[in-house]
């Protein structure tokens, strides 16, 4: 077919990647793999690359190199590793790129993506909380588009299609409450990392559903949401709904609210981005409203999640203070996960980053660079080993 769409996949053995991969083979003839990425998981990464004849696959790390290459032979398949063959990959042309590399490693292939003239279809929140102004600038440079791929973001996307924006008062942003959400706060010092990767009702990587536990995903969302539509931090909510059918609401200024509404399956926001501007049949469970009978709310406490505090004051501060955190804070997760600090250490040691990059005047900047958030990241993350210890 001569309408296929072209699509890379950066982060292709993890969970994003694994459910984009999923709907890309439920429809061969509409979609043609150019390039997949992943990290030391290069038996799946190869077995992708033949099964969906990608023309390049790309491991982050060099060492890895070897057993990719080996696993490839005799497929024609181009293998590379490294940072640079990273963003070599995002060079090559297609017309959509699903970013879902976890971290601030995400940010310099999607932007090689954008300015391809490609759209983006961002699972990596930590692109828009480093550096938002400089990806929406790109895309807007070079006419491509970000399409949201986070369930929160797409959901608020949805409810904006068609809308003035400028009529909306309020965003509100749904959060699970992870792991610990019952559990009593004087508990909180003993969580392990075990018990903090299991999630009541998503399914997802290590990773990402500590940061669930911990409210940093959802800190990082906040965040996210200022940076991707531009809203006031005023305008941007985050309550605790434990079902996760309601993913976000968007309040107008006749008081009226638009709430997107689906099941706790990715695959949903996976499908919108792939298929955008129209929308097509996606595998997911099709809402009982009478099974379903009660939807639950509770506030996101602040003190028992005190993440979300400390995104308030990056979203007032601006410049390079998403950076601070979110190395800060990628940082402090591999120490909790290793061991070395508990589960209410983390946030204490992003805040103390945040204010000693701050007390050096590094947080504030007029123009976002590539070069300046790279900075800003390395040195949040050196003070945050210095205060790990």
């Amino acid at each position: 077919m001569t309408d296929r769409r072209r699509i890379s996949i950066f982060g292709a053995t993890g969970s994003i990647g694994q459910n984009t991969l999923d709907l890309v083979a439920r429809e061969p003839d509409r979609f043609e793999v150019v390039a997949l990425t992943g990290g030391r998981n290069v038996a799946q990464l190869a077995a992708d690359a033949r099964r969906f004849g990608a023309s390049l696959a790309v491991t982050a790390f060099e060492d890895a190199l070897p057993d990719l290459r080996a696993a490839l032979d005799g497929s024609g398949i181009e293998a590379a590793a490294g940072e640079a063959a990273l963003v070599e990959a995002a060079r090559r042309p297609a017309d959509l790129v699903m970013s879902a590399i976890v971290g601030a490693a995400g940010l310099a292939p999607g932007l090689a993506a954008l300015e391809t003239g490609a759209s983006l279809a961002l699972a990596n929140k930590e692109s828009m909380v480093c550096a938002g102004p400089l990806v929406m600038a790109t895309a807007e440079a070079h006419g491509g588009r970000v399409i949201p791929v986070d369930s929160e973001h797409s959901a608020v996307f949805q409810a904006l299609l068609g809308e003035d924006i400028a009529c909306v008062e309020r965003v509100i942003i749904t959060a699970s409450g992870g792991a610990f959400r019952d559990w009593p706060l004087e508990k909180l010092a003993e969580a392990t990392p075990a018990e903090a990767a299991t999630h009541p009702n998503w399914d997802m990587g290590q990773r990402i559903t500590i940061d669930s536990a911990s409210m940093f995903n959802k800190a990082l969302e906040l965040i996210e949401t200022k940076e991707f539509f531009g809203f006031a931090p005023s305008q941007i909510e985050a309550v605790v709904h434990p079902e996760s059918m309601i993913h976000a609401l968007v309040g107008f200024c006749d008081g009226g609210l638009m709430a997107h509404v689906g099941p706790p399956d990715m695959r949903h926001a996976i499908g919108f981005a792939l298929n955008y501007p129209a929308r097509r049949p996606v595998p997911v469970e099709r809402i009982d409203l009478a099974k379903l009978a009660t939807l639950t709310f509770r506030p996101a406490d602040e003190t028992r999640w005190p993440a979300l505090r400390v995104a308030r004051e990056v979203m007032e501060t601006g410049g390079l203070s998403g950076a601070v955190f979110n190395a800060a804070k990628e940082r402090a997760l591999d120490a909790f996960i290793d061991g070395r600090i508990g589960f209410l250490d983390m946030p204490r040691i992003v805040e103390r980053v945040l204010d000693r990059v701050s007390a050096k005047g590094g947080l504030n900047i007029d123009v976002i660079t590539l070069d300046k958030v790279l900075e800003a990241d390395h040195l949040a993350r050196r003070l945050a080993d210095e205060e790990i210890g």
